[in-house]
């Protein structure tokens, strides 16, 4: 006889983490929520004059600003700008997207702790659109957050979006709105044999 109970809908399936895809992990907190200037006090800064295009009155003038991270070995740089304060700021800028993509910290899904600036973060974003501008300081943090949250769940936004009490395409717009969160993100779903988002 045929089963005729109701049928409930099943948790998304969470893959041990020995079968998860291979990445830099660091403790809480991840370093992309930490204040900027806080992340810069654990930088190296080398400045350096660069030539490119601009003719002579750009190498006289600029100054490059390259920062390294030494706990994750990752490093960003700026050289557009005349004003070394300026490529400083946008070296730490791209800093923390790249550590937001690149490094991984323990989610709470695991049951990890998690510490405040994670908690307020998380906080201010569930139950939002995640609509957010390059210019908003807590973009970077969040992609880390979703990011850590996706890979633990095999890059599923399905799964991911109750968490923030918003919709997979939440989830997925705001991955894509960086291109290489959107790439490592289908670099995760490839490494459990899932399609990749388009």
């Amino acid at each position: 006889m045929a089963d005729s109970s109701p049928r409930t809908h099943e948790a998304p399936e969470i893959p041990d983490p020995d079968q998860r895809l291979p990445i830099v992990l660091v403790n809480n907190p991840h370093p992309a929520t930490l204040q900027p200037d806080e992340l810069l006090e654990n930088c190296g800064l080398r400045t350096q004059r660069r030539s490119g295009p601009g003719g002579q009155h750009r190498n006289k003038t600029s100054s490059g600003a390259f920062l390294h991270y030494p706990p994750t070995n990752t490093t960003a740089e700026a050289t557009e700008r005349r004003s070394q304060a300026d490529n400083r700021r946008i070296a730490l800028e791209r800093l923390r997207f790249r550590l937001a993509v690149d490094v991984r910290s323990p989610s709470p899904i695991d049951g990890h702790e998690i510490f405040s600036e994670e908690k307020q973060l998380r906080k201010r974003y569930q139950g939002h659109s995640l609509k957010i501008s390059d210019r908003n300081c807590d973009k970077p943090a969040v992609l880390a957050l979703l990011l850590n949250d996706l890979h633990v769940y095999g890059g599923q936004p399905s799964a991911v979006g109750p968490i923030w009490q918003t919709s997979t395409s939440a989830v997925v717009r705001l991955i894509k709105s960086h291109s290489n969160a959107f790439v490592f993100l289908n670099k995760i779903r490839q490494h459990h044999n899932r399609l990749p988002l388009r």
